[in-house]
């Protein structure tokens, strides 16, 4: 049928369905209507903004009857930020939304039938749960600094002071460096035109921010007063244990440069997390949801229910966290990662902790086999935890090359992981043997799931 609306036209619908990233989706004459902070159950007024021949994209003009689900937001800007998805729904509905779309990955991408996933463990806590945050700063149109959030798909930054993610002390410091630039007349970045000094400002915490490390992100490789700046604010905030400088002169998207300079303070910061100590530099990964990660690391050992003799190999360790939590219970550990600042933390990491069966190697998970990584014998036990995109094709085949008896596979998305799970799973090398979302990122639209493969001995 052939689409007769129009940019502006404005229609009624009822929203059947809400994707990850909290559009509502209803239907009119055949055609999929995606609606921002829609939620199941809603009976709406709409305007179309973008007409597509197979769907069209609208914005809510009223809302008729609201859903059961919806909630009045508790954050002002929600509706234009683009970190949080869900904050105009229940948290139940929420987890409702991210048990569906793991399911539907499952089934849709990776062509599973019947899987058993087990109910979503859900968040104790859904606020000021972030030990880590990177905020752009921009300009107002009138002249003043700024910062915030990126509003969904651009750059154009919705101004933030509060936000309900991070602990309130980062909204503090925040504040104090905006205004310490603004007195000191120190540019910030403009994408438009490439020019001015301050791009970001990067903070971490760690042991419920008793420690702080604060990292301003510079197109350059100084800060003007940065004596002054470093005395007043660690006066201010006690908490503050490292103070960097990151050096980002690129025209790119991506946040950080290569360089750290390091201005105050400790190279690391130290955090515990299931009973271990773990020191994390600037540039290193570890999860933003220390709870939440203890609570999916310990499920990943209920998995595994590592043994004495076993060989265990972890992929993209970062710092080692997830591989230094079961190592006093296997024979051997070998941690895989690329990123150098990371593996020197991992090797720190098993030191601080006591453990001396754990080598951790600097190279790209890809390459293990070709960098004969776990010597001669193969190993018993891998763990991958890759990035958003997921393992790569040939990652994948070493994996099988391998053929460890068991693989834990922790991920952020869904979609990759059920293309993953399909390569493995092909000729019937490996069966899934237990899968559980985990949400680690309450009213965003990201989820993690933990997902136990068995190799098929038939």
């Amino acid at each position: 049928m052939k689409n007769l609306l129009k940019k502006n036209d404005v229609i009624n619908i009822n929203i059947q369905d809400v994707t990850l990233e909290g559009m509502g989706i209803g239907r009119h004459e055949g055609l999929a209507v995606f609606v921002p902070q829609a939620a199941v159950g809603d009976i709406l007024k709409v305007k179309i903004i973008k007409v597509k021949s197979s769907y069209l994209i609208a914005k809510i003009e009223e809302i008729l009857a609201p859903s059961d689900d919806r909630i009045k937001s508790d954050c002002k800007i929600s509706s234009s930020c683009g970190g949080c998805a869900f904050r105009h729904i229940s948290y139940e509905a929420e987890l409702k939304i991210k048990q569906k779309h793991i399911s539907d990955c499952f089934e849709r991408i990776g062509g599973f039938k019947n899987i058993k996933i087990e109910p979503i463990v859900a968040s104790n806590n859904i606020l000021n749960y972030r030990n880590k945050v990177q905020i752009p700063l921009t300009y107002s149109s009138e002249g003043q600094i700024i910062s915030g959030f990126y509003a969904n798909h651009s750059h154009r930054i919705v101004p933030c002071e509060e936000c309900l993610l991070q602990p309130k002390i980062f909204d503090q410091i925040i504040k104090y460096v905006k205004n310490f630039l603004t007195e000191h007349k120190i540019s910030v970045y403009n994408e438009n035109v490439k020019k001015g000094l301050i791009r970001h400002i990067y903070l971490r915490s760690a042991d419920k921010c008793s420690q702080i490390m604060l990292c301003i992100v510079t197109n350059g490789e100084k800060i003007p007063y940065a004596h002054e700046f470093v005395k007043k604010i660690t006066e201010k905030f006690r908490n503050i244990k490292s103070i960097f400088i990151n050096v980002n002169k690129k025209d790119t998207n991506v946040i950080l440069g290569a360089k750290f300079i390091k201005l105050f303070g400790n190279d690391c910061i130290t955090d515990t997390l299931c009973d271990k100590k773990f020191v994390i530099s600037p540039a290193s990964f570890y999860q933003i949801n220390h709870d939440q990660t203890e609570i999916l690391y310990k499920l990943g050992e209920k998995c595994l229910s590592p043994q004495k003799s076993d060989i265990a190999l972890d992929l993209y360790c970062g710092i080692g966290t997830i591989g230094l939590t079961i190592a006093k219970k296997i024979h051997k550990l070998f941690g895989v990662e690329i990123i150098q600042s990371a593996i020197e933390n991992a090797r720190q990491n098993s030191l601080f902790n006591g453990i001396t069966n754990a080598k951790f190697i600097c190279a790209n998970s890809d390459d293990i086999v070709k960098n004969k990584i776990i010597g001669e014998k193969s190993a018993d036990i891998v763990i991958v935890d890759p990035p958003r995109k997921g393992c790569s094709d040939e990652l994948i085949k070493n994996l099988i090359k391998i053929y460890p008896k068991k693989i834990l596979y922790i991920s952020c998305n869904p979609a990759t992981l059920a293309k993953n799970l399909k390569n493995l799973c092909e000729r019937e090398k490996y069966n899934i043997s237990f899968v559980a979302p985990v949400d680690m990122f309450p009213r965003t639209s990201h989820v993690e799931t933990v997902v136990l493969l068995s190799r098929n001995e038939n």
